[in-house]
């Protein structure tokens, strides 16, 4: 078994900056060629204990500017006019592509794949629909779908 510093995060063995036992031909063959893990000599930890530090600043950053864009998007309403039945039901459906695309129209650059639409809304009326901008700062975009005149 030889000790490994993990660089980024590997599933089932542990998170980056954590040191890690392993056996030799697992950080020989995978670890080290992929750039996952350093071996753990002195100047390697001071070298993940600086990337550690630069990571973390990057992470707070990214967090303070997700939870701006999520307070953002709390204050914004969205409107879609589509055609519906007699009895509030729409004739087709409005899913996650639909809102991503009025949100860019917006000014809101959102992939479709964070925005957590369980079914594609089928009804009129006010909806509120979760997005997940990273993996701790989600927001609620609210929808208000109107029948077509």
């Amino acid at each position: 078994m030889i000790e490994v510093i993990l660089r980024e995060d590997v599933p089932s063995l542990g998170k980056a900056g954590q040191m890690v036992r392993v056996k030799p031909g697992y950080a020989r063959n995978f670890l080290l060629p992929r750039g996952l893990a350093f071996e753990a000599t002195d100047g390697n930890r001071k070298r993940i204990d600086a990337e550690g530090k630069a990571r973390d600043a990057k992470a707070t950053a990214d967090r303070a500017e997700a939870q701006a864009l999520a307070d953002r998007l709390a204050a914004l309403t969205l409107n879609f006019s589509t055609k519906a039945g007699e009895d509030g039901k729409l004739f087709g459906s409005i899913t996650s592509s639909d809102i991503a695309h009025e949100l860019a129209a917006k000014g809101f650059a959102i992939d479709k794949r964070k925005i957590e639409l369980e079914h594609p809304l089928k009804h009129l009326g006010f909806h509120s629909v979760p997005v997940r901008l990273t993996h701790d700062v989600h927001a609620e975009v609210k929808l208000n779908v109107t029948a077509q005149a």
